[in-house]
């Protein structure tokens, strides 16, 4: 009986079953880790979804930011680390969508994750200087195409979702816009205001001020749809179906991490993110909207988003080495 005892414990892993280990998760503290320096929405949202995950839980969750290389670092260092659900990472999309192809060596790959939840998307302005002479995306176009070397445009960066929306928006209209890469979207929104350069797609979030003092024009926003705020701004899609112009973040554990625990964190990180008071405290000051899903769905909006930026990326012959 004894030695039949010892049997049936190695058999079941000491009597911890998968079912087991989930309900008994999170016995201690988790650790969130975000590949952005502090203060950016991916920054915020981790956090705020961390203050709410350690009510839910029971346990501490620290957020250890780890910027770097366009998100590179904090995501190899998410990847190199146990899938047991105790280590997190929150990042955007160009973590998985973009960099595989705007880098010639990764050191992590999406393979090394496993999605657990969308958590907000935050659709982008197209904004120009008030003197450029365009009230619609057509006009811009238009002017554009007449005058090629007088819209230089701001990037947050080469590969930079700011920078991958506009040659998106080249090869659909044909038009040509001059690139001004920047270390961040804040010295190139600085720029825009002084009239140095023309154009970006940008967070709304981040341009809102200036542009309801009249400081800068918006011709059209990146969303699916109208904003209920701005009901009288046009989408971009509304001109060039399809078009969608926005920045994402999402959640996402170490692979091999049981899937009981990533749909229990999935389950909970969907209820705090479609929660009404959550989102007028955290999301809606920064015009960003909740995507949380399961983890199918989120896997297939990565898919999606990948072959989309693949191709714009290999056409263009974007690199960011």
């Amino acid at each position: 009986m004894r030695l039949l005892g010892l049997a049936l414990l190695a058999l079941f892993g000491f009597g911890i079953t998968p079912s087991a280990q989930a309900q008994t998760y999170p016995a201690k503290g988790l650790q969130i880790i975000v590949p952005y320096a502090p203060g950016g929405v991916t920054d915020v949202l981790a956090r705020a979804l961390g203050q709410r995950l350690s009510e839910s839980f029971g346990q501490q969750v620290v957020i250890l930011n780890k910027p770097g290389a366009n998100s590179q670092l904090g995501t190899e260092m998410a990847a190199k680390s146990p899938g047991d659900g105790y280590t997190l990472l929150v990042t955007s999309d160009t973590t998985f969508t973009a960099n595989p192809y705007l880098y010639s060596k990764l050191k992590y790959e999406m393979g090394d994750f496993v999605p657990v939840s969308g958590l907000g998307i935050s659709p982008q302005a197209l904004v120009v200087h008030p003197s450029v002479p365009a009230s619609n995306v057509n006009e811009l176009v238009d002017y554009a195409t007449k005058n090629p070397d007088k819209i230089f445009y701001g990037t947050f960066g080469s590969g930079s979702s700011g920078h991958l929306n506009i040659l998106n928006l080249q090869k659909r209209t044909g038009a040509t816009f001059t690139p001004v890469h920047y270390s961040g979207a804040s010295p190139a929104i600085t720029d825009l205001l002084g009239g140095h350069i023309k154009m970006m797609i940008v967070s709304i979030g981040l341009i809102a001020g200036p542009w309801e003092t009249g400081a800068l024009k918006v011709l059209a926003f990146g969303s699916e749809q109208r904003l209920g705020k701005h009901p009288n701004v046009p989408t971009l899609a509304e001109g060039l179906p399809s078009f969608e112009a926005a920045s994402w973040y999402g959640l996402f554990t170490p692979k091999g991490t049981p899937p009981e625990i990533v749909e229990k964190l999935s389950a909970e990180t969907q209820r705090i993110f479609n929660d009404p008071a959550f989102q007028q405290q955290f999301l809606a000051p920064s015009y960003t909207y909740s995507i949380a899903s399961n983890p199918k769905d989120f896997a297939e909006r990565i898919r999606i988003d990948t072959e989309r930026w693949r191709e714009i990326i290999r056409d263009a012959k974007v690199t960011a080495e």
